[in-house]
């Protein structure tokens, strides 16, 4: 890959760059199909990207030439490895260099090189993370032996806690997996529902199993759920044992009770992992009950052994509007918040203000 960078000459601060790429095909692949990967960093990152052929000239501000150059060279250095890219492919490591670049702490990016992001490999595929927090959860799940994904919806934090656990499985590290999920909705009395228990909790379990299809094939999801590899463990139903050799993730965390969740936690076992998933902006318990995950993330964090990790607007990775929409919520609440504040604080105020007897 050879590079060629100038200043223009209307702007000391404005820079051209270009790329060339030794191989055609990769670099087609790495501009997307109608060249949308580069128009997207051209939305983001406020440069002109042209493609000539297996050459990209680069435009616009020095800094920002420098970062587009970076995620270029960093998304084909993936391809080279034989790495397919997306378009959210792209958006994650322009969300990497950004953030690098707003000098956060962030020990796993090369200052001004290429990104190193985490990744998750099983036979099937192999997950990148997309967002500096993604990046920092899928290195705790490996160096911890419980970890805590706390943030709103669509940041991965179930996607990936089922796809590192299949990883490990396929790895022989463990020997079963084991997913669990408060049945709220139905007051866990499951009793009624119809069918076995595998049949009464797939509802609530159905975002595990569609990560569990994308990590591993089919007809080993089925060998492993029909063998016990793969087990569905109501949390009510999770009393009295040890688990040892397995990762348990327990999805949707915000709304179990303080006592289910010192329960669950209590039943990790030798060689054992568990990951703990769940937005507190979204508990459904009974007005009054306090979720057992606010509550255990605030006793346990620094704790040796557990990590927390957090997620914001900022990365989630489904739709543009999805992260949007958590914003306007995260205001909102804000908000309310604000404003219970002042009508707690007025009266105190008044109070202060009457005479002495």
């Amino acid at each position: 890959m050879s590079r060629h960078l100038s200043p223009t000459a209307d702007n000391a601060l404005a820079s051209q760059l270009e790329l060339a790429f030794e191989d055609n095909r990769l670099a087609a692949q790495l501009y997307g199909d109608f060249d949308q990967n580069l128009a997207l960093i051209e939305q983001r990152l406020k440069v002109s990207a042209t493609p000539r052929g297996n050459h990209v000239l680069l435009k616009g501000a020095a800094s920002s030439v420098d970062q587009a150059r970076r995620v270029l060279e960093s998304l084909y250095a993936g391809l080279e490895e034989g790495r397919a890219i997306d378009i959210s492919d792209v958006d994650g490591v322009i969300r990497m260099i950004e953030t690098e670049d707003s000098q956060l702490t962030l020990p796993t990016l090369e200052r001004k090189g290429k990104v190193r992001m985490a990744q998750i490999a099983t036979r099937k595929s192999t997950i990148v993370a997309r967002t500096p927090a993604q990046d920092a959860y899928m290195r705790a799940m490996e160096r911890s032996e419980l970890v805590f994904g706390v943030g709103p919806a669509g940041t991965g934090k179930t996607y990936l806690a089922v796809a590192h656990a299949a990883s490990l499985l396929e790895r022989g590290d463990i020997n079963r997996i084991i997913l669990s999920r408060p049945a709220v909705e139905a007051g866990e009395r499951l009793g009624f529902l119809p069918g076995d228990m595998k049949e009464k909790v797939d509802p609530y379990l159905r975002p595990l199993y569609d990560a569990l299809y994308d990590m591993m094939k089919p007809e080993n999801v089925e060998r492993c759920l029909t063998s016990g590899i793969i087990e569905v463990a109501p949390l009510a139903f999770m009393r009295g044992r040890t688990l040892a050799n397995a990762v348990v993730i327990l999805d949707e965390a915000q709304n179990t009770t303080s006592m289910q969740m010192k329960m669950f936690l209590t039943r990790l076992g030798e060689n054992s992992k568990m990951i703990v998933t769940g937005d507190p902006t979204q508990v459904d318990l009974p007005r009054g009950e306090k979720s057992g995950l606010i509550e255990a993330v605030q006793l346990l964090d620094g704790v040796e052994g557990v990590h927390v990790s957090r997620f914001g607007d900022k990365d989630v990775v489904r739709h543009a509007l999805v992260g949007r929409i958590v914003r306007a919520y995260e205001a909102d609440t804000a908000k309310r918040l604000a404003q219970k504040d002042r009508d707690t604080e007025g009266p105190a105020r008044t109070l202060g203000t009457l005479p002495r007897a």
